[in-house]
């Protein structure tokens, strides 16, 4: 959601689908309490399988894997080594 808050589309195929969209909003939560949730959070997510989600693509693929991105062809994490 890093270009806005708002979602073009209708949440019902995801209702239908018994889908859940899930997040962490952590913006709004004093700086004080940040820590302490997300570590929180870390114990429901081992790094193990965040580690399992994720691709490491060099820099120079950038473009193309931006590409796949963008017609749906990426699963999980994808992550530019600069």
């Amino acid at each position: 959601m890093a270009q806005g808050l708002d979602l073009p589309a209708s949440v019902a195929p995801f209702i239908l689908r018994n889908v859940t969209l899930q997040g962490i909003d952590s913006v709004m939560v004093s700086t004080e309490k940040r820590p302490a949730l997300w570590e929180k959070a870390c114990k429901y997510l081992p790094m193990a399988k965040l580690a399992a989600l994720t691709t490491e693509y060099p820099l120079t693929q950038t473009i193309d894997v931006a590409g796949a991105l963008l017609a749906g062809k990426v699963r999980g994490r994808a992550v530019i080594k600069c």
